[in-house]
């Protein structure tokens, strides 16, 4: 898992496309790794390159150093299509730590949150702003669950309890059952053994 994610301040990425899906984020035949390290290489893969594996200079993400730039504010839909985990590998790997669309798709948004990205759905009206504003930089704060901009009100978000706990210890779910072990050993050694039947 990423560090622990509390507070993020970031200038964007903007991607407005609206359907991007899974195989655009990280095309299908990269999907033979289970290793998460080197996925940010092959992120919009077919964006970023020609068939030769040249870089299209005119590709965003060809072009910003996303150590700056650790937000993507994408299209509406985004991530639908096939489930896979690699998608949000490949953007953690690039550099991005949370997406912004006006809708997220649900199984890419139960990835995200299990392995360290925050996934944030905002209303049309902020999403433009920020998609106006790309070195604005944009600060979203995960304890207060709030998205901040210098010159606007605040706007909330909301992320499922426990996934949100788990971003902010900067755990996954083992993880988050391993820090419980104490109480799960304490508990078994007082439990009354099952009677035979």
């Amino acid at each position: 898992m990423p560090d622990p994610f509390r507070t993020l301040s970031s200038k964007t990425v903007v991607l407005s496309q609206a359907n991007i899906d899974t195989d655009q984020i990280i095309p299908a035949r990269f999907l033979t790794t289970t290793s998460r390290k080197g996925l940010g290489t092959h992120a919009f893969h077919d964006w970023r390159y020609e068939a030769d594996g040249t870089p299209k200079p005119e590709a965003v993400l060809n072009r910003i150093d996303p150590a700056e730039r650790r937000i993507l504010v994408a299209g509406d839909n985004f991530a639908c299509g096939s489930s896979r985990e690699h998608a949000p590998w490949a953007l953690l790997d690039y550099g991005f730590r949370a997406v912004i669309s006006t809708s997220i798709a649900d199984i890419f948004t139960s990835n995200a949150l299990k392995n360290g990205l925050l996934p944030v759905e905002v209303d049309a009206e902020t999403w433009a702003q920020l998609a106006a504003h790309p070195d604005e930089p944009v600060t979203l704060d995960l304890e207060a669950q709030e998205l901040r901009r210098d010159a606007a009100a605040p706007v909330p978000f909301t992320v499922e309890p426990f996934a949100r706990r788990c971003l902010l210890d900067g755990v996954d779910t083992l993880g988050w059952l391993q820090s419980h072990a104490p109480a799960i050993a304490d508990f078994e050694a007082v439990r009354e053994p099952e009677t035979a039947a």
